[in-house]
């Protein structure tokens, strides 16, 4: 399997959605199953077959965390003066003129939404090894480029 680079937050994350799975959702699908098995006919019980598909679900993140814990390899961060997996930092993207802020991350945490960006994605590339003040051009995914200019780093 190949090699996941994990931040301590983005490990730490992990193993508390590993125990809500375990703990808490894991055992109360297990419960519905049971009820439902309790009111006779499976082949037309929806909730039977909902609770089963739950179920599916839920073992499936388990063992994929479980595999990103086992596989994981947490980088120890440091303030530094370069873009590296863990850095948190702020650019500005010189054709919409608007600031962003990301933490470079590795795939296993990357999320959008939460301001975490892979390490392998065409920005992560691009910002790996880069100081305060570096220009850099980036090549979007659909085609074409950008520019951006990093601001600074926040750690």
């Amino acid at each position: 399997m190949e090699k996941i680079i994990l931040t301590a937050e983005g490990k730490k994350e992990l193993e508390n959605r590993l125990n809500v799975l375990k703990n808490e959702l894991i055992p109360q699908v297990v419960q519905r199953i049971k009820v439902a098995r309790e009111q006779g006919d499976l082949s037309e019980n929806a909730e039977y077959t909902s609770a089963r598909d739950e179920q599916a679900k839920l073992e499936g993140e388990k063992q994929d965390i479980e595999n990103k814990l086992k596989f994981g390899e947490v980088i120890a961060t440091s303030k530094k003066d370069y873009i590296e997996v863990g850095t948190k930092l702020k650019y500005l993207d010189m054709e919409e003129n608007e600031e962003y802020e990301y933490t470079i991350v590795g795939t296993a945490e990357a999320d959008l939404a939460k301001g975490k960006i892979s390490n392998e994605s065409p920005l992560g590339q691009v910002l790996m090894g880069k100081k305060a003040g570096d220009v850099c051009t980036v090549n979007a995914p659909k085609g074409g480029s950008y520019q951006i200019k990093v601001i600074e780093i926040l750690g």
